[in-house]
């Protein structure tokens, strides 16, 4: 499970979430970004920029600026969407990254039923494209949009008005525990560049592809009897399950609830062809990942980095990226690639067996999607063949130079 999950308000959730925020040098006043970014303002913000780009297509801070508008509209419309069926926040929904948002409690949910889960994805994929669409001409290796992120609000509870808990530094304290205030989310500023241009390209890349494989498959079993789970008035064929909420913990009831969500991670492929386009997007990560760590590496200045190179320094605090690090993250890409295209395999995990998995017919020739089966092992029968595995010591040497931290640096490198 890894996920920016539409935006930095989503990936904030998986890095670095145990260092302080800090002060950077900034200025009072507000860009015109900002300004649309703090008012909540998306769709005006996109209109505004869209007629500055019509007047000049060349302006590509305008158009960095405009993906950032259109993401930050999109994770808006997500929250409005999980505020709008009364998500529950409990131990289940953290196993869920988008689902681990803090969405308000809403006291007038209204009824969900499987195929609105659905449209939510789909919308969010929609808007992920859009972005992906947006940032996609844009050539200028010396774009630069400083902004400071933390001050974004969003009408979550879509009552047309702004709250102290909807601004993005208040949600980034309830899901880090980080103690932050608005002075220092005004005071905190990242000058995102080209690399950064290409690396959130890359972001929303992966998160479409974790969209597609879940419409790929049919997921309403499971929905059916777990989404009392979920959601305040799931429309479900069995109402004993609701009838029957209660806080979550070590109850006969919660315990085999929790046990049927697992053994209902037994899902038939409906949309094969969503599971060709999640591959073609985490090829598109690994080349695009590539690609925004040759620009970092060609930066000269230091100013503000969001990802920077060894001779940069990083504005989130005691955040180190060594050549090292970069060099064994090129190297697991590589291998990433080789995985991916069947090229390479992954090892069986049954010692008796030395054939590996086909990482890219798993994509290309799916089946039925069993997470237990799929633990067992015998749910990667279909996808066994000899042929070169992937090189063990790429993944040693990954833990090694991350020192025990590569999952965390890899929501950050992507």
């Amino acid at each position: 499970m890894r996920l920016f999950i539409c935006s930095l308000l989503l990936i904030i959730t998986f890095v670095f979430p145990f260092v302080p925020l800090v002060k950077s040098a900034t200025p009072t006043s507000l860009s015109s970004i900002e300004q649309y970014l703090t008012t909540a303002k998306f769709q005006q913000g996109e209109a505004a920029l869209l007629t500055k780009l019509s007047e000049n297509p060349n302006d590509d801070n305008t158009r960095f600026g405009l993906g950032v508008v259109q993401l930050m509209g999109g994770t808006e419309r997500l929250m409005q969407s999980l505020y709008r069926y009364g998500l529950q926040q409990n131990a289940v929904t953290q196993f869920f990254p988008i689902l681990r948002l803090p969405v308000p409690a809403n006291p007038q949910p209204q009824p969900v039923a499987y195929q609105d889960t659905r449209n939510i994805l789909q919308n969010l994929l929609n808007d992920l494209d859009k972005v992906k669409n947006t940032l996609e001409p844009i050539k200028d290796d010396q774009v630069k949009l400083p902004l400071r992120i933390g001050l974004t609000r969003m009408d979550f509870n879509a009552d047309g008005k702004l709250e102290a808990n909807e601004s993005f530094w208040k949600t980034f304290s309830l899901l880090t525990g980080i103690r932050a205030t608005e002075t220092t989310a005004r005071n905190f500023a990242i000058a995102f560049d080209a690399g950064d241009v290409v690396w959130l390209k890359g972001y929303c890349n992966l998160l479409s592809a974790m969209v597609q494989f879940v419409l790929a498959h049919d997921t309403s079993k499971l929905f059916d009897s777990t989404a009392h789970l979920l959601f305040a008035k799931p429309q479900i064929p069995y109402p004993f399950l609701t009838s029957e909420r209660q806080a979550f913990g070590f109850s006969i009831a919660n315990i085999s609830d929790f046990v049927a969500l697992i053994h209902l991670i037994n899902f038939p492929v409906v949309e094969p062809e969503r599971l060709t386009a999640a591959l073609r997007n985490l090829q598109t990560v690994t080349a695009l990942s590539r690609q925004s760590w040759k620009l970092i590496l060609a930066e000269t200045d230091n100013d503000r980095e969001w990802l920077p190179n060894p001779k940069q320094k990083a504005v989130i605090p005691n955040a180190v990226v060594t050549q090292p690090m970069i060099d064994s993250w090129l190297s697991f890409l590589d291998e990433a690639d080789n995985l991916l295209a069947g090229k390479k395999l992954i090892p069986f995990w049954r010692k008796r067996e030395v054939r590996g998995v086909n990482l890219n017919k798993a994509f290309t020739e799916p089946r039925k999607f069993d997470l237990v089966l799929w633990v067992q092992g015998t749910a990667a029968a279909p996808y066994l063949q000899f042929g070169k595995q992937t090189d063990a010591s790429v993944w040693q040497r990954l833990l090694q130079v991350f020192r025990g931290q590569f999952f965390q640096f890899a929501a950050w490198f992507n």
